[in-house]
């Protein structure tokens, strides 16, 4: 048996103020409640904020992805019915773990969730879920924030929006970092 280093007794990444990070990609549905639930998992005694955000589908059209434009252009004045999205899963969780590590760098917040859908997802569904815990508001809102628009911009997650006839790729290319002054 080897003696815990420097005293310690093995606990310490249990400890009420440990960093806690939940990122996970799940094709089964969620809805409002996984707010509650993300908070419970990851608040401490010492948090007096907790951020939540729901992206939820709808049916008016977005900005198509290159290459798109015409496939799109078939498509104008339709609803959407539904969006597919579609990972790669390791690279996502990976891109997720980056952004987490740039919130904890650049706003002081340690536990943080980002829990995004994949496969399809009917209009009015939660298609994904960030919580932000601090112990002050300031830092979990722009650390909700930024985890919801770097995912976006950043993660290898991509969504199509279903139509009756067709789908269109929606988004712009995935940056590869951090944009300059979020």
């Amino acid at each position: 048996m080897i003696p815990p280093v420097s005293g310690g007794s093995g606990a310490e990444a249990t400890d009420r103020g440990a960093a806690m990070r939940i990122l996970e990609l799940r094709e089964t549905p969620f809805d409002a409640a996984i707010l509650a639930e993300l908070t419970d998992r990851l608040a401490t005694a010492e948090d007096g904020a907790a951020v939540g955000f729901l992206g939820r589908t709808r049916a008016t059209p977005g900005t198509p992805a290159p290459g798109q434009e015409a496939e799109a252009a078939r498509h104008v004045g339709r609803a959407v019915e539904s969006l597919d999205y579609e990972a790669h899963e390791s690279m996502a969780l990976a891109v997720l773990g980056e952004i987490a590590d740039e919130i904890a760098e650049r706003f002081g917040v340690e536990r943080l969730a980002i829990v995004h859908r994949t496969g399809a997802v009917p209009l009015g569904e939660t298609s994904i879920a960030v919580v932000a815990v601090a112990p002050h508001r300031d830092a979990a809102f722009v650390a909700a924030r930024y985890a919801v628009d770097e995912t976006k911009a950043r993660a290898p997650i991509w969504k199509a929006e279903q139509f009756a006839d067709g789908h269109v790729w929606i988004g712009d290319p995935a940056r590869t970092g951090a944009e300059a002054g979020s």
